[in-house]
């Protein structure tokens, strides 16, 4: 499978806005199975904490308070990414913010994101539920840190895509893994995973 850029945000709410922004962002890249690459930076938006979250990620109003510029960040962030496709879990919440944090530096998303959470819910059905603890613990994988932080959470997320690649060559026979396909997949309604997956053997 070729090389994928694994995401996660932290942020001060569930939808972008000016009052809501991203406060965190790491990125690793996965080839081959394996972390290569990380980045990650917290990232200052101008805007405030709200105390729920602050105790949900740990991160406060005073680390913010040093932190580089968004504007910055994602600039950074957005030449180490490049055109390398894109992963998160749960992608729908973290394709937001990286569409609005990205418009906000005038630069568009080049490529579709691939989501680990639609695809453990095709290839993990007997998970007791679909969250990334849940699922890394399901796994026997490895917690890599603090959860509602952004590097453990990418990283645990990158772990979770190589073992879904392992279940999609060992236990459905697929050859040529790619994100193409696993952006097709993740559509795919469940019960029809198996039939799917017959012309990838």
């Amino acid at each position: 499978m070729e090389r994928i850029a694994v995401i996660d945000f932290e942020t001060t709410g569930i939808s972008p806005s000016s009052s809501c922004r991203a406060t965190e962002i790491a990125v690793v890249m996965l080839e081959n199975g394996r972390i290569v690459e990380r980045y990650q930076s917290l990232m200052n938006a101008g805007v405030r904490v709200p105390a729920f979250i602050e105790q949900l990620t740990g991160i406060s109003n005073a680390m913010l308070r040093t932190a580089p510029s968004a504007e910055r960040v994602m600039n950074e962030v957005n030449e180490f990414v490049g055109c390398t496709p894109l992963l998160a879990h749960n992608a729908a919440f973290d394709q937001k913010f990286w569409d609005f944090e990205l418009g906000r530096i005038k630069r568009t998303r080049l490529q579709n994101f691939a989501c680990s959470l639609l695809l453990a819910r095709r290839l993990m059905p007997a998970a007791p539920n679909h969250k990334l603890g849940t699922l890394t613990t399901f796994a026997q994988l490895p917690h890599t840190g603090q959860a509602h932080r952004a590097m453990a959470d990418a990283e645990m997320a990158a772990n979770l895509l190589a073992h879904l690649a392992d279940e999609l060559r060992h236990k459905h026979g697929v050859q040529e893994l790619s994100h193409d396909l696993l952006c097709k997949l993740q559509k795919v309604p469940a019960a029809k995973v198996g039939e799917h997956l017959q012309r990838y053997r």
